[in-house]
């Protein structure tokens, strides 16, 4: 697998200079249980972790009522356009056993997962490819549990 997440001028590990990102006291509990996953960390996604573990550092963490409703979450919907090709895509954060590229779940795991949560409809993402660098921006929250009020999601 590729490098994660970045923004410019960043090495191999997190992202660095990133906005605060936004967390839920819920998602954080369940995001580090994975963390703390010895499953995971014998898998192929350990890399991942690292750079998932780095953002949870800097979050801002939030009650599930208290997260703004353009905040992507997990289990969020959210609208993704590729500034390079104007593509636009639709996604929803997942946890990784929930993950189906086929029908648009994207495990938090993935790069792009990774990237994605805690960001703001209007932010901008900008992800290492092989092939160079993809800048996303985040058009909309099209779902977003808390805001709902499924806070059990």
């Amino acid at each position: 697998m590729g490098p994660g997440p970045r923004l410019k001028k960043n090495n191999l590990e997190g992202v660095m200079n990133r906005p605060d990102i936004i967390i839920t006291d819920f998602d954080l509990k369940r995001l580090k249980a994975i963390l703390e996953s010895p499953t995971f960390h014998a898998g192929r996604d350990k890399e991942h972790l690292i750079d998932l573990g780095k953002e949870l550092e800097k979050a801002i963490v939030v009650k599930p009522e208290e997260v703004p409703p353009d905040v992507v979450t997990m289990n969020s919907k959210v609208c993704v356009r590729d500034m390079q090709s104007k593509e636009q895509k639709e996604y929803t954060l997942v946890f990784p056993h929930q993950a189906d590229v086929t029908q648009g779940k994207i495990s938090v795991l993935a790069p792009i997962g990774t990237a994605l949560l805690g960001y703001k409809a209007g932010d901008t993402i900008e992800l290492a490819v092989p092939d160079g660098t993809r800048v996303l921006k985040v058009e909309s929250v099209l779902y977003q549990p808390e805001a709902s009020g499924d806070f059990h999601l």
